[in-house]
């Protein structure tokens, strides 16, 4: 627990935690297991001449003494009585905790929800958002929430203690997560035309309704609008060592430690936005990012309801993965839908205005910083397909994965688009395990690419066309699957890696060029499944690359594609149009109607 926190983030209760000591630790994979696997996935994207020395490589370290140790140095590492997993520690340093670009786009992922036809008003919008977060905070605050499932398992509820009344918080050379007691902190920020505002949202014991939250929302908007004030919060969009610099500053003067201290204890944060977006593109740009100035993007959940009354959310990713924001937004948007007609408000419910100081260095910060997300947030280039031809309910009328089809349907789009195949990744969920959080699933197969280049080859007839591709995804199903037990390749070599002692041989396999070849992710790829959103995604992880979310409905797919406008020349909308041309060509080929 970091000494600013208030909240012992080892204490678990009720039903949400009961079945925490049952989970298995994440297992330390069979080390030639791993290295056989590892060999089969760099075949098809490497060269002949790449690939028989990677080979080579990887072999001779698997013969090694130096392996040998470092996977009983991994073992023993795993059967530490007090080490939940041997993964966790480094998995958040380095992929979030010590990572210093912007958490905006690089970090955060956000969700587009549904209109809600019944409701016009952003603030009777917002209020029903409110309503349904803060009774799902009560249940996880006193632990009436049931656990996650996977099918008869339950899965781990840790990273719940990261939802609310947490924030990550800036520091050289690396960031950490504040918790607060969830007593004494049963307040919500709103942030309006870049101004920052709080209330309570309990009075004398019980929870506001849903006309005493309206009544506040509208409110503060009418007091946000009447003023204008420096965008501090801009500053959580710049790079972290700069924001950790600046909010050093800040913190400097002594009415801004409140500030900042009320917007870092709240349970989460209310963006009103005074965008009205239109299109899915414009919509998922305003929830996930804005302007910058309306935001604090450390904070694990800020809602965003827009001037049209179209809402959603943006997540910080740091302790939390999408599952458990998922099931937040789903109960939330259930919340919404079920509410009965709203009755006057009982009284007046107060807010205070929180005010920033900004002497001339904040000023000048800010502007930097502005410049800084403005520049970034230009490259991002974003195409949302609403792909309606069929969904879930289609795909397995053709006897297949819906996530498998998507899959391959991603690498067709991406081969035709390119001559070529480059590494993939999709996060495989491993919350089966104790503080489990993901595991790669490494998409390109020898079987994905058979059947690629089956499908533009006139000399391959229809038959071996369907084999092929149903060949590719059961390979790419039983990978998931693996990797959902925590048999995967990527977390597994990181963990021999980082064992490596100050002084020690790094071994050659790590040096190899195919090893962080073989990791650079040109495409990254995750999925969900719901009715309830328009669009959910996040960016890519490399300049080269592309970001590609995924969300398999019943009956269609939504398909967020994110790049970067530079010198590589990617373009999501010609990724889109490939997607939905393979997508089409896959279910014609299955379901006899291909020629």
């Amino acid at each position: 627990m970091d000494s600013k926190s208030t909240r012992d983030t080892t204490y678990e209760y009720g039903k949400l935690f009961a079945r925490q000591k049952q989970l298995p630790k994440l297992p330390v994979p069979d080390l030639q297991h791993t290295l056989a696997k590892y060999i089969e996935s760099l075949e098809p994207i490497l060269t002949k001449e790449e690939f028989s020395q990677a080979k080579r490589k990887v072999e001779e370290f698997g013969q090694s003494k130096q392996a040998h140790e470092l996977q009983q140095r991994l073992k023993a590492r795993a059967a530490e009585p007090e080490r939940a997993s041997w993964l966790e520690e480094w998995w958040n340093e380095l992929s979030y905790m010590g990572y210093r670009d912007p958490v905006i786009p690089y970090v955060s992922y956000h969700y587009c929800f549904n209109d809600d036809p019944k409701c016009t008003r952003p603030a009777e919008r917002a209020a029903k958002i409110l309503s349904g977060a803060i009774e799902f905070r009560q249940q996880v605050v006193d632990g009436s929430l049931e656990p996650e499932m996977l099918k008869d398992e339950p899965l781990c509820s840790h990273s719940y203690k990261y939802m609310f009344n947490a924030c990550r918080v800036p520091k050289v050379p690396s960031d950490y997560c504040r918790t607060v007691s969830y007593q004494g902190n049963e307040h919500i920020v709103v942030i309006r035309n870049a101004q920052f505002f709080s209330f309570s949202f309990k009075r004398d014991g019980r929870a506001l309704s849903v006309q005493e939250i309206e009544d506040t929302v509208q409110q503060i908007v009418e007091a946000a609008d009447s003023e204008a004030a420096v965008p501090v919060g801009i500053l959580t969009a710049d790079s972290r060592d700069s924001w950790a610099e600046t909010r050093g500053l800040l913190a400097q003067i002594s009415a801004n430690v409140q500030v900042l201290e009320t917007i870092e204890s709240a349970a989460f944060i209310l963006v009103m936005e005074s965008d009205r977006p239109v299109t899915r593109e414009e919509f998922s740009h305003t929830v996930w990012h804005g302007d910058g100035r309306s935001r604090w993007f450390d904070k694990p959940c800020q809602f965003v309801v827009c001037d049209n009354a179209r809402a959603g959310f943006c997540g910080e990713h740091s302790m939390m993965d999408g599952t458990p924001t998922l099931r937040l937004v789903e109960h939330v948007i259930a919340h919404a839908l079920n509410l009965p007609a709203s009755k006057p408000a009982k009284s007046k419910v107060e807010f205070s205005k929180l005010v920033f100081h900004t002497p001339p260095q904040i000023v000048s910060a800010v502007k930097s910083a502005q410049s800084f997300f403005a520049a970034g947030v230009a490259k991002q280039q974003l195409r949302v397909l609403n792909f309606n031809a069929f969904g879930k309910e289609g795909i397995k009328k053709l006897k297949c994965s819906p996530d498998a089809f998507v899959q391959m349907a991603i690498q067709l789009a991406y081969v035709r688009l390119y001559a070529r195949p480059k590494p993939t990744y999709e996060a495989s969920m491993t919350r089966k395990f104790l503080h489990g959080r993901t595991e790669t699933c490494r998409s390109v197969t020898r079987e994905s690419i058979l059947w690629c280049k089956a499908m533009d080859d006139p000399s391959v007839s229809v038959s071996i066309r369907i084999k092929l591709l149903r060949d590719a995804m059961s390979k790419h199903t039983r990978l998931v699957r693996e990797a959902v037990e925590g048999q995967g390749v990527d977390r597994h070599l990181l963990g021999l890696r980082m064992l490596v002692k100050r002084g020690e041989q790094m071994p050659s396999i790590f040096e190899d060029p195919s090893y962080s070849y073989s990791s650079h992710w040109f495409i990254s790829t995750s999925q969900i499944s719901s009715e309830n959103f328009t669009s959910y995604g996040w960016s890519e992880v490399t300049p080269k690359g592309y970001g590609v979310a995924y969300n398999i409905r019943n009956h269609g797919l939504l398909v967020h594609i994110a790049c970067m406008r530079n010198e590589h020349g990617l373009n999501s909308d010609h990724f889109a149009q490939h997607f939905e041309t393979a997508a089409c060509d896959m279910h014609m080929l299955l379901s006899g109607t291909a020629k």
